[in-house]
């Protein structure tokens, strides 16, 4: 009978590594948004909105690689919380365009700088060259796996 290979430490993947990173990161900053009343799905709504004014939710949903359905449920919820506007499209043509409310427009700042300062927190460790690299890495392997989508959870 031939010897096993040894099962290797869970430790040893830098997979484990990374989501055991990444996990506390989310969680920290899932906490933060909480108190401001917003999901991280939703602050990533708003944010993607901020930059595309007047977007219909079909581009909205292909600009965050999410299905429609899940674009036209977060919709709801942020329309619920006076936080975004829908609008006939304005060409006429069926279907409609998402827009941030003024509300939106003053929190989407005050939540950017939120994010700023739990990145700061976890990756302040790191010196401008090790961030650098950082980045590179996880961008190497976002291309060369065709990562689009973009994190919600």
């Amino acid at each position: 009978m031939a010897a096993r290979k040894p099962l290797s430490d869970l430790r040893s993947h830098l997979g484990y590594r990374l989501r055991m990173v990444s996990n506390a990161i989310s969680r920290s900053f899932a906490r933060v948004l909480e108190a401001e009343g917003v999901t991280v799905a939703e602050w990533v709504f708003l944010r993607v909105l901020h930059d595309a004014e007047g977007i219909a939710p079909s581009l909205l949903a292909e600009r965050m690689g999410m299905t429609k359905g899940a674009i036209s449920k977060l919709a709801d919820r942020l329309t619920g919380k006076g936080l975004v506007d829908r609008s006939s499209n304005p060409e006429g043509k069926r279907g409609q365009t998402l827009a941030l409310t003024p509300a939106a427009r003053s929190l989407v700042p005050r939540l950017s700088d939120l994010a700023d300062r739990n990145d700061a927190r976890f990756f302040g460790t790191l010196g401008p060259e090790e961030r650098r690299v950082l980045e590179h890495l996880l961008e190497k392997i976002a291309v060369e796996h065709e990562l689009t989508t973009m994190p919600v959870d």
